[in-house]
């Protein structure tokens, strides 16, 4: 795999840790900041982790964009599923290379990402979303980090069902999960695990209710909260203001009727 910049790549502009832009790399155009503008075609053929300067002096380096910056810089219509979350979904849950997920809703198509990226290269994402406007913007974002042939997005209200049969895992970010849970249980393998995210514990509660009526066991809402440090010399300490509560994950697993 090359590390240099290719026409059409995508480059995370770093400039410090607080200021970083992700731009296309497409010849005869510039971007232009409050640092003055880098022409676009000076990235390209350079290798990534290259300093490149502005027309005013300012350095930037030129930096390969990783799954958490596709996330955090999708263009958003709602609220985004955090990396410290999708973490979490992808490793409790299992998901990995070649399995297959149903998710719902899709949203702006952040999380999607996340499990496209860890599904790849023989698995697939079925992603559930009631609003074609949403979908517009999903797909804008799950193109724009390269994973659009892991993923498709049906305009569909899971409420109603879930199409797919023998999946791996269910995940659900929704006003109301615990109406799903019983399409979920006709979804998954044996032992498949469900996920799903709510802002609050009385979303979490009816889940967590339906889901122990429904024959899952190994039920389980946590929540995580993220602090930076800030780690200089005399000065070490927890950074002022942190990403504390987005949400409960609940997690289970589909256990066989007797």
């Amino acid at each position: 795999m090359t590390n240099r910049i290719r026409e059409g790549d995508y480059v995370l502009l770093y400039l410090d840790d607080k200021r970083t832009y992700l731009v296309k790399a497409e010849k005869g155009k510039n971007f232009h900041t409050h640092k003055g503008f880098i022409r676009i075609d000076d990235l390209i053929d350079n290798e990534y982790g290259s300093s490149i300067l502005s027309n005013t002096g300012v350095k930037f380096i030129a930096l390969k964009p990783t799954l958490c910056d596709y996330v955090l810089k999708s263009v958003r219509k709602t609220q985004i599923t955090y990396p410290k979350d999708a973490a979490l979904i992808v490793t409790l849950s299992g998901i990995g290379p070649g399995n297959t997920v149903v998710e719902a809703g899709t949203g702006t198509g952040a999380l999607t990402c996340a499990l496209a990226y860890y599904v790849r290269p023989n698995g697939k994402v079925y992603s559930y979303e009631v609003r074609s406007d949403f979908i517009e913007v999903a797909l804008k974002n799950v193109r724009r980090a390269g994973l659009a042939e892991y993923v498709e997005i049906k305009n569909k209200d899971v409420i109603e069902g879930i199409d797919e049969r023998e999946v791996d895992a269910v995940v659900l970010d929704m006003a109301t999960p615990w109406l799903v849970v019983p399409h979920a249980y006709a979804s998954l393998k044996p032992s498949g695990a469900f996920v799903s995210f709510s802002p609050t514990v009385d979303q979490a509660v009816k889940t967590v209710e339906a889901l122990r009526e429904n024959c899952f066991v190994r039920v389980e809402t946590i929540e995580c909260l993220l602090r930076r440090i800030i780690t200089e010399p005399g000065r070490t300490r927890p950074e002022t203001l942190m990403t504390a509560h987005t949400g409960y994950l609940t997690f289970a697993r589909k256990a066989l009727k007797a």
